[in-house]
């Protein structure tokens, strides 16, 4: 068995263009690893040291409240709570009633109680295994985001058996939570890459956008895809090359389809999603991925006005969203994607 894991902080990489540098804005930068991941955190301004402050409090709260391997964060305890009501505080709470809408919206691609289906295949542990049919449909019994309950006075209850992860849209949610944190301590821009997941703050301290590396899913680790020039968005990117393993010469991608239990097979190599809410961003770029093509620009075109995106197939072309045509710099055969089929 061959195994494949780069560490996701080059999932996107921060380009900072000449000029940059020499600004005379005050930075703070702070290296965290937290969520599994390596978190960089860079703030320009006179407020960046007190925001950061702020931020690195706010990670590690979070990842004690979300986490779903530490037992006694609010999601372990709802998973091992054999199918009793428990209390949650409000930000859990709201937090899984989006998750919930994402999976209404996305018709159950993204599920929050996958969980289950990632153990079975390994990749919680790394201790990786290809589940036959029916231990396959055994687990997918056990998963459907719709039995999760949102009971009053914030008490959550799923069902005995059903475990469910936040690992899809937590990233997102907290670099959404760093940046609005640093809207409220007036810092001037700011620069998040959580693992890879990138979200910004107003233009560089030199006025220009943020330069976005996206990774190049079918060359050496740390050649790029592409370039995206960006300012208050988010950029996250799912791809079957973050982490897989290889057994009797196939490739299993731990991107998994709730619905099918095997990993997605949708002719897609790597999906970015672009928005100015970090969270939206990491929740649909996995449900985007699972999509493929035609049904992502489909689903897209009803949402225009919420994100962008860029999609990778198989031969290398991408389908670019109309709103971003423009910041895009790659090699690729680049097709445009219109609001109008």
């Amino acid at each position: 068995m061959r195994v494949k894991q780069w560490i996701s902080l080059f999932l996107c990489v921060i380009i900072l263009l000449p000029g940059c540098a020499a600004s005379e804005e005050k930075k703070t930068e702070r290296e965290i690893f937290a969520m599994d991941t390596i978190m960089n955190l860079t703030f320009y301004g006179e407020n960046g040291e007190q925001a950061m402050t702020a931020a690195v409090s706010e990670i590690q709260q979070l990842e004690k409240t979300l986490s779903v391997t530490k037992a006694d964060s609010e999601i372990s305890k709802i998973n091992a709570a054999g199918g009793k009501k428990v209390t949650v505080s409000k930000e859990t709470y709201d937090l899984l009633s989006a998750c919930i809408q994402y999976g209404n919206d996305t018709d159950g691609l993204f599920d929050i109680s996958i969980y289950p289906l990632v153990k079975l295949w390994g990749f919680t542990t790394e201790k990786y295994h290809v589940p036959d049919k029916a231990e396959r449909d055994a687990v997918i019994k056990k998963i459907d985001y719709k039995k999760i309950e949102l009971l009053s006075d914030c008490q959550v209850r799923i069902p005995s058996g059903m475990a469910i992860d936040l690992g899809a849209a937590a990233k997102g949610y907290l670099s959404q939570k760093i940046i609005d944190l640093c809207k409220e301590k007036k810092v001037t821009s700011c620069i998040l890459s959580l693992g890879g997941n990138v979200q910004t703050l107003n233009t560089r301290p030199d006025g220009k956008p943020w330069q976005i590396g996206i990774q190049n899913p079918n060359g050496q680790q740390g050649s790029l895809l592409a370039v995206l020039s960006v300012e208050n968005k988010a950029v996250i990117t799912s791809g079957g090359y973050e982490r897989y393993f290889e057994e009797d010469g196939n490739t299993y991608i731990h991107i998994l389809n709730p619905k099918t239990g095997y990993p997605a097979d949708s002719g897609l190599v790597s999906v970015s999603v672009i928005s100015e809410n970090g969270m939206l961003a990491d929740a649909l770029s996995t449900s985007l991925y699972l999509m493929g093509e035609e049904q992502a620009a489909g689903y897209w075109r009803t949402h225009a006005d919420e994100f962008d995106m860029i999609l990778e197939t198989e031969d290398g072309t991408l389908y670019v969203t109309e709103g971003i045509s423009q910041e895009i710099q790659t090699d690729n055969t680049t097709i445009v994607l219109n609001t109008e089929e």
